[in-house]
């Protein structure tokens, strides 16, 4: 890395969170961020950075990947699912 692209980068706090997320959906995410060379948490940050700026995340080569792990871990949720999606163990009740 040039000494010029270390003095540009931004200094944080993270923090660890505890978040809850559908199985298949994380399975794609860690593949994704393992085929990415990143971690999950960089991954995570990166997409929500994206869309509170209303900007795409992924080029057309990384969502020919994510159609290919979503086919793999079997995820067949989309956009229109979120908000919608009910716990299986609180439907058994």
């Amino acid at each position: 890395m040039k000494k010029t692209e270390a003095a540009q980068r931004k200094r944080v706090d993270r923090v660890q969170v505890g978040a809850r997320m559908e199985k298949t959906l994380v399975k794609v995410l860690k593949g994704l961020a393992e085929y990415l060379d990143i971690s999950l948490g960089d991954l995570l940050e990166g997409v929500t950075l994206h869309a509170l700026e209303g900007k795409a995340p992924f080029s057309k080569e990384t969502l020919g990947q994510v159609e290919r792990l979503k086919t793999v871990y079997g995820l067949d949720l989309t956009a229109e699912d979120s908000h919608q999606l009910v716990e299986a163990r609180d439907e058994e009740r």
